[in-house]
């Protein structure tokens, strides 16, 4: 069941390679679904084991308060809405910043996957930015791409947070943040990331609008859940 599980939801996400905004939100949102219907299964089943608390560094994401700084905003908010803890760690001496999940052993892995999908869908937007104002100056572009980052963002929270009130009723009491992760997380610092962004607006507007618009009802979501059903 966990591998089926697993793979439905690595298959949700392979399904949207080279997404828009739209969609690759419809994808986050119902790989959502479906780990808090799994949870609700584990629970009908009365699967009680004790599940194994992991912490783990992600391979290949790194960002500071000059690069790519949405990185930070992102990972916090995927992991709290996948039953996780992100967190940060920074070598001495170092502006580099490696990102780290902590959860259940098997949230992690789909918090993770979660996680690098995301990036990929920002990073696709970003190379657009680029090469639309390849002209202009490097510092002005670095505000337009920082700016959708922290946008895309937000839109992501807002439809995580609408998910969440849409299926009060339902699922939506199912995925919170284990008391053994928070234990677990407990020794994180909690000081304040203040990255360096000198805002557009027009482009954090744009990434908001995308997320505010968005409606799961969209034709991707219906044909996802089509394809792994």
């Amino acid at each position: 069941m966990d591998k089926d599980y697993k793979e439905k939801i690595k298959k949700l996400l392979a399904l949207a390679e080279s997404p828009n905004e739209h969609e690759a939100r419809a994808a986050l949102l119902k790989a959502r679904q479906l780990m808090a219907e799994h949870k609700i299964e584990e629970a009908d089943l009365k699967d009680l084991e004790k599940q194994k608390v992991v912490k783990k560094i992600i391979d290949g994401i790194t960002c500071s308060k000059r690069r790519e700084p949405w990185i930070i905003d992102l990972s916090d908010t995927i992991t709290r809405n996948y039953c996780c803890q992100g967190y940060r760690v920074r070598g001495y001496g170092k502006q580099t910043f490696n990102i780290g999940i902590i959860g259940f052993e098997e949230d992690a892995e789909i918090a993770e996957a979660v996680f690098l999908y995301a990036v990929d869908c920002v990073r696709s937007k970003i190379k657009q930015i680029k090469a639309e104002y390849a002209m202009y100056h490097r510092r002005y572009v670095k505000s337009l791409c920082d700016s959708y980052g922290m946008g895309f963002t937000y839109g992501l929270l807002k439809m995580f947070e609408q998910q969440q009130k849409d299926n009060e009723a339902g699922w939506g009491l199912v995925l919170v943040i284990p008391k053994e992760v928070e234990e677990a997380a407990s020794f994180l610092n909690a000081a304040d990331f203040k990255a360096n962004i000198n805002y557009s607006r027009d482009m954090l507007r744009e990434g908001i609008r995308d997320g505010e618009n968005f409606r799961p009802e969209r034709r991707l979501q219906e044909d996802l859940q089509d394809e792994i059903m």
